[in-house]
């Protein structure tokens, strides 16, 4: 009880300024109307200090209650104890604290399901790392132990098991530069050189590079620019990247027809799409297409190769032009990769 009391006043302090002039107002205005007899004087001046009293009591008492109140929704908050931000209750005078602690709540709660989810990520990405690197590492294990058991000394069999041991490393070494670029994306840590280059020149030089392959399957790679010239705004290399992940998807994944490189103006902007005669994407695997790891039923069945990383690569970097990557996909007839860039 006498803490209780003994509480209540040391709370009512930060109104100390204005109920001492509430006092002295009620005192001058007391004194005045009953005169100045010296026994009213005193009489007036208990009465007011009993009011005084009061008064520090009951102020000092409902600033106690409503810090209280504001002390166990925070450590409510902490426990997390509530379920949603309309439980906080602060009362009616406090509407202003009860709405700033209401988006902090909002804010911690969004900030855990953050962190869960970047936990959740972690957890599938190691798991899908660990697998797509134990695969290559188990395979080159394999044929060495087989040619070290007896068959180093068959020509029939060795020079054959030293080059698909030799393709599993170059294998290993893409997943491996895919991880680096990746978590170098995904941590920030890339750097992009934006200026304007000739566009038309630059997808070229990336088609050059992969015409040996594509001839292999019996598929031409056609460039289509409808304004020679064209200069458009990026990161060379990194849309090099781009551009060599996507027509190598394209290659892999079409068996007859073509591959077409399209480069067409849109208003401010120009079209970049690689357009194959493939197999397609079913529609319930397009949205899935940009996850790390993630392969077409198709690549799963047929043993496709790839690090599952390229389309989560090209992704970000797009992305980081301000961009985005669009999908036109229909089974048996082939898909359509595009995205703008600035002109």
């Amino acid at each position: 009880m006498w803490n209780n009391i003994k509480e209540s006043f040391v709370y009512s302090v930060t109104c100390l300024r204005e109920i001492f002039y509430f006092s002295i107002i009620l005192f001058i205005v007391s004194t005045s109307i009953s005169g100045i007899a010296l026994k009213a004087v005193l009489l007036n001046l208990f009465v007011i200090l009993l009011a005084t009293a009061i008064i520090m009591f009951i102020f000092g008492r409902k600033r106690l209650q409503e810090l209280e109140n504001i002390s166990l929704i925070i450590k409510s908050i902490r426990k997390d104890k509530f379920n949603s931000a309309e439980e906080i209750k602060l009362g009616e005078h406090l509407g202003k604290l009860e709405t700033e602690i209401k988006k902090m709540f909002l804010r911690t709660q969004n900030d855990i399901a953050h962190l869960k989810k970047l936990e959740l990520a972690r957890t599938e990405f190691l798991g899908n790392v660990s697998h797509e690197l134990r695969t290559p590492i188990f395979t080159i294990q394999g044929y060495l132990e087989t040619l070290l058991d007896g068959a180093l000394g068959n020509p029939a069999v060795n020079k054959n098991f030293i080059q698909k041991a030799l393709n599993h490393t170059e294998n290993l070494n893409d997943l491996l530069n895919d991880l680096i670029d990746i978590s170098m994306i995904e941590s920030g840590q890339m750097r992009l050189s934006f200026r304007f280059f000739n566009v038309a020149d630059h997808v070229q030089e990336v088609i050059n590079e992969y015409i040996p392959f594509a001839e292999k399957k019996g598929l031409k790679i056609e460039l289509k620019i409808a304004k020679p010239g064209l200069k458009l705004f990026g990161d060379r290399d990194r849309l090099k990247q781009v551009i060599g992940n996507l027509i190598s998807n394209a290659i892999k994944y079409t068996e007859n027809g073509k591959i077409e490189i399209l480069i067409e103006e849109e208003g401010k902007f120009g079209k970049i799409s690689v357009k194959d005669t493939g197999c397609g994407i079913p529609a319930d695997e397009i949205s899935r297409v940009f996850e790390r790891f993630y392969r077409t039923e198709k690549a799963r069945n047929e043993g496709i190769s790839g690090t599952g990383l390229g389309l989560a690569i090209v992704k970000h970097i797009v992305e980081a032009h301000g961009s985005k990557v669009l999908v036109e996909s229909e089974p048996g007839k082939g898909s359509v990769f595009s995205f703008m860039l600035k002109r």
